[in-house]
């Protein structure tokens, strides 16, 4: 081991190489500034093909500089010293001199695995592993693993003890960090898996398993550019979570990723809205597709109950009873109502000429074929047929939903009145005529587009397909969430992230069946469990594994991998208290860590308890977080306030995994404020 002097010698000798690595990137700049403007002249060459010449380099050089511009925290962060003598920097892109030596390894090459593969028992052929932290274009310091010790050359220097417990007592931000230098051996496999079928990653909280996923896009995307060149969807369960990661990606150079939340999957709608979760469920269950395919059956609001119609001097009519069996033969003929015009208009011409025979007219019953050109050509009977047999748009259609006798007409059996109640009072516009659809609402209205044959045109095109589909915290999805997804990625490989431990969802068996739905045929599939929780300290997790241990298998639970001295604190405070006990114990906890202090409760209460630290959100706006029990997916923060156990374990049916989240988020202290012990396992 070497120190003090010994270091800072070994930092310098790392910033002399990091200095020849940016003054090559400014040469490699100019170069694509250059060609650039060279691909601009090109274009004003008078010659077939100039044109397409100029496309082509000025992309390719536009491509180039926005690689190259991109601000990277720590360029270089890794050294590889090989048992032949070889030095490979391992860094986040890979840079080359005049020579085309390289400088620096992009850290997606098969040349840097060992960066993060390498062990003492399976060294592949790496003397000394160097982690190297800096700030912009500075070495700040630098950490060694002597992986082969008896082949280190005797002037060799091992500095340190090694990166990643450093990185983890690192004050976390408003937004996730990438993890390119300190990835662990178990998560580098499932970053470079192969690219085909299904990849599903799955591990306990503090697993990385999410940023895992995305330095997997990052992988891939350098790996097989062309192959994904459909697009690569990355989805999670909020937008407050797919804000957190999103700068994840663009620090790794890749800006081509699509990230959505749930409630934005659908072009055209956003929601962030979440319902009570008995009715998310109601929604999110299989059934509701049949429900959803009885209300495009109704007659639409305000359609004509009656036509009446002048034919050869005799006047033929259709009541009301008589156009709604019309209509329901229509549906029976399986044509998407958008798609049915003119088999609903045939179905209504030939009733008109079954009702003139009816009623004997001497010139309507012997000429059927007459009556329906005649009739079907003029602009009357266009106009009934705009308003009997209108374009259905899917929010008007789940809009109708919320007239309770419409909803009970169609719900038959099925559902209780507390049920309907609930359903038709979410579904009603607000006092400004609009609707406010909630999360789950959203793949409603991606079933209706489906099923009325509406093919909306968003920015994925008409069929919305993707060439990969990253689906992080995949355990809580419903089986309708899974349906959405299936169809935007049909084509698609996946990679699936997420922990049965902390599912949300009630009916495991059904979400099941409508994952498999989704995914199709994909023959090849592979798993990777992460076991060890880089988050939480072992005191933290010990408490938060407490409510669930009964209820989970063993291997479900990871091992923490560092120990703080400081177990949560659990404070015994009746709800009338909590009110000034919240802000003051947030405000302890301020003071205590450095970075983001977390507020959690319960999703009803959440607005109430955020009223409570008024004073304290506007003192500290960067350093202050209240979210809902459900927001709380995927978050992490350095402390956690805890509000109301018992009340997260009774707000739903997956209560205690909910609490076992909530438990779950912090790296470094954790309070929870409990009225009773219920909530314990």
């Amino acid at each position: 081991m070497v120190a003090g002097s010994n270091r800072q010698r070994e930092i310098e000798t790392e910033q002399q190489h990091v200095d020849r690595v940016y003054d090559r990137l400014g040469q490699l700049r100019q170069e694509a500034i250059e060609l650039r403007s060279a691909g601009y002249r090109k274009g004003q060459e008078r010659h077939p093909g100039a044109l397409f010449d100029r496309d082509v380099m000025v992309f390719h050089a536009s491509r180039m500089l926005r690689e190259l511009e991109t601000e990277h925290e720590g360029l270089v962060f890794g050294r590889l010293d090989k048992v032949d003598g070889v030095v490979q920097h391992v860094g986040r892109l890979g840079v080359r001199d005049p020579d085309f030596e390289p400088l620096v390894i992009d850290w997606r090459a098969p040349a840097a695995a060992a960066f993060y593969r390498a062990t003492p028992e399976e060294p592949m052929d790496v003397v000394r592993r160097r982690a190297i932290r800096s700030f912009g274009a500075r070495v700040l310091d630098l950490t060694d693993d002597l992986l082969m010790p008896d082949a280190a050359p005797e002037d060799m220097a091992v500095v340190g003890e090694g990166s990643l417990m450093a990185e983890l007592s690192r004050a976390r931000g408003p937004a996730m960090r990438d993890i390119v230098a300190t990835i662990q051996r178990e998560q580098d496999l499932a970053v470079r898996a192969p690219a085909g079928g299904i990849t599903e990653i799955t591990g306990g909280p503090g697993t990385g398993k999410t940023a895992v996923a995305l330095h997997r896009a990052a992988y891939l995307l350098y790996a097989e550019r062309r192959r994904f060149s459909g697009g690569v969807l990355v989805v999670g369960p909020s937008p407050v979570f797919m804000e957190y990661i999103s700068r994840v990606l663009p620090s790794l150079g890749e800006d081509t990723v699509e990230l959505r939340s749930l409630g934005e999957v659908l072009d055209g709608v956003y929601s962030a809205t979440l319902d009570p979760q008995p009715l998310a469920e109601l929604k999110g269950a299989g059934r509701m597709r049949r429900l959803l395919k009885a209300a495009l059956a109704l007659d639409p609001p305000g359609a004509p109950t009656e036509l009446r119609i002048v034919y050869r001097g005799d006047v033929l009519k259709l009541g009301a009873a008589k156009l709604s069996e019309v209509r329901q033969s229509v549906h029976k003929l399986r044509v998407v109502p958008n798609r049915a015009r003119r088999e609903a208009g045939a179905a209504v011409l030939d009733a008109l000429w079954r009702a003139g025979q009816h009623a004997g007219a001497p010139t309507a019953g012997p000429r059927r074929e007459a009556l329906m050109e005649e009739l079907g050509d003029r602009s009357e009977f266009d106009r009934f047929m705009d308003a009997w047999w209108p374009a259905l748009r899917p929010t008007e259609v789940l809009g109708w939903l919320g007239d309770a006798d419409r909803l009970a007409s169609v719900a038959g059996r099925g559902l209780t009145s507390v049920q309907l109640t609930a359903l038709s009072a979410s579904w009603r516009p607000g006092p400004d005529g609009e609707w406010s659809w909630s999360v789950a609402d959203v793949a409603l209205l991606d079933e209706l587009r489906v099923l009325a044959g509406e093919r909306g045109e968003g920015r994925r095109g008409k069929e919305f397909f993707y060439g990969h589909v990253i689906l992080d915290e995949a355990q809580d999805l419903s089986p309708m969430q899974w349906r959405m997804l299936g169809r935007r990625g049909q084509y698609a490989s996946w990679t699936i992230v997420g922990d049965p431990a902390q599912s949300s969802w009630p009916d495991t068996d059904e979400a099941w069946r409508a994952r498999e739905a989704a995914l199709g045929r994909v023959k090849a599939r592979r798993l990777f469990r992460l076991t060890t929780n880089y988050r939480n300290s072992a005191e933290i997790f010990e408490l938060a594994a407490s409510v669930v241990r009964a209820e989970v298998p063993p291997e479900d639970l990871p091992t923490p991998v560092r120990s703080t001295g400081w177990p949560p604190s659990v404070l015994s405070v009746p709800d009338a208290e909590l009110p000034g006990a919240v802000p003051r114990e947030v405000e302890e906890l301020l003071a205590s860590v450095e970075g983001i202090v977390g507020v959690i409760t319960t999703m009803a209460r959440r607005d109430e308890v955020s009223g409570w630290l008024g004073e304290l959100t506007e003192k500290y706006p960067d350093r202050l977080r209240v979210a809902g029990s459900l927001e709380a997916k995927g978050l992490e923060y350095d402390a956690v306030l805890l509000v109301g156990p018992s009340d997260l374990v009774a707000e739903s049916s997956c209560g205690r995994r909910t609490l076992y989240v909530a438990l779950s988020r912090a790296t470094q202290r954790l309070t929870v404020l409990a009225g009773d012990d219920s909530w314990r396992g």
